[in-house]
């Protein structure tokens, strides 16, 4: 796959999430399969940056975020927004106004180490493991 044709993909599962027609599993199977190690969400900057295997990083506008982050990180509600999101009763823009009213700042999704790591403003963490990428 040429540098492009990854490119493309990462675009297009950031195109369907925000439209809410592509699931987190989904989205996970086929940036691994174009060589995403891991991604890194900053909602404070509105910017996700995409890791690849080979050395490779792109940096894409999320370009729905308005809403301000909660001062104080609430594991509880951060973890309500992934079972939400799980069951499909919210789509990815709603999840991230739902994880920012929860003070999480951004997150890292390690699809190679299936797992997604919440971040609060002090370094608060929680850790939400998820099933492996099938490729």
């Amino acid at each position: 796959m040429t540098s492009q044709e990854r490119l493309a993909v990462i675009k297009d599962c950031k195109e369907r999430s925000i439209a809410g027609t592509i699931p987190f599993p989904e989205v996970v199977r086929r940036l691994h399969a174009a060589g995403v190690e891991r991604y890194h969400v900053d909602l404070t900057r509105d910017e996700t940056t995409y890791y690849l295997s080979c050395g490779e990083s792109h940096v894409l506008a999320t370009g729905v975020l308005r809403d301000p982050i909660a001062e104080s990180f609430d594991v509880a509600a951060v973890e309500g927004a992934v079972r939400a999101s799980q069951r499909g009763e919210i789509i990815f823009p709603e999840f991230l106004r739902r994880i920012m009213a929860a003070g999480c700042v951004g997150y890292f999704t390690q699809i190679t180490g299936s797992r997604v790591q919440y971040v609060g403003r002090t370094g608060d963490l929680h850790v939400e493991p998820f099933l492996p990428a099938k490729t």
